[in-house]
C-alpha cells in the first residue's frame, strides 16, 4: 500500500525540491516545500552562515508536521521537503503527522552536492553550511520506512527508483 506522506530528505544541495517535485507528479499528490515553512529567523541565520540549531529546528518541524495534517485532513496525499537529518527530526515529524511516514533519503558525496550547491542561484543556503549538514546528518538507517536513493545518477533515474521503493513498501 503506498504511504500517504513521504519525506524527501537530506542535506541541503541534494536535490530534495527537484526529487519532491518529480515524486508528486508520479503519485498524484500534493507537494510541500518544507524551505518555504522556516520561520524569518532561520532563514536570516542561515543566510549568515550560521547552522540551525535544535531549538531553531522544531518550530519549523512543527509547522511541517501541521501541514501535513491539514493536507491530509482534506484526503491528499502528500510530499514533502525536509532535511530531516537526525533521528530526533524526523521522530518530530513523525509525531506532528499523527501517521506512518514514508522518507525518501537521497544520499550522495560531499563533493558531489557541494559541487550542485555551488551551481544554483538565489538559495538562502550558502555552500559553506555543507559541512555542518553532514556533521548533523545522522543516516535514516534501520528505521522504518526509509529508502536511500544514490543521487550520483540523472533526476529520472533517482525518482523512477524511489517511486518503485515506495510503491513497495
Amino acid at each position: 500500500m503506498m504511504p500517504g506522506v513521504v519525506i524527501v530528505m537530506g542535506v541541503s544541495g541534494c536535490g530534495k525540491s527537484s526529487v519532491a517535485a518529480r515524486i508528486a507528479v508520479e503519485l498524484d499528490y500534493t507537494m510541500i516545500e518544507g524551505d518555504a515553512l522556516h520561520p524569518s529567523e532561520n532563514i536570516a541565520r542561515m543566510s549568515a552562515g550560521l547552522p540551525l540549531r535544535d531549538e531553531d529546528r522544531m518550530p519549523w518541524l512543527d509547522l511541517i508536521g501541521s501541514a501535513i495534517r491539514a493536507a491530509r485532513a482534506k484526503g491528499q496525499g502528500v510530499v514533502v521537503t525536509c532535511s530531516s537529518l537526525r533521528r530526533l527530526y524526523r521522530d518530530r515529524l513523525r509525531a506532528g503527522a499523527g501517521e506512518p511516514l514514508a522518507f525518501v533519503w537521497l544520499d550522495g558525496s560531499r563533493e558531489l552536492i557541494g559541487g550542485r550547491m555551488a551551481a544554483r542561484q538565489g538559495h538562502f543556503m550558502p555552500t559553506t553550511l555543507l559541512d555542518s549538514q553532514f556533521a548533523t546528518l545522522e543516516p535514516p538507517l534501520g528505521e522504518p520506512d526509509c529508502i536511500r536513493v544514490d543521487i550520483d545518477q540523472t533526476t529520472d533515474a533517482v525518482v523512477a527508483y524511489a517511486v518503485r521503493a515506495l510503491r513497495a513498501v
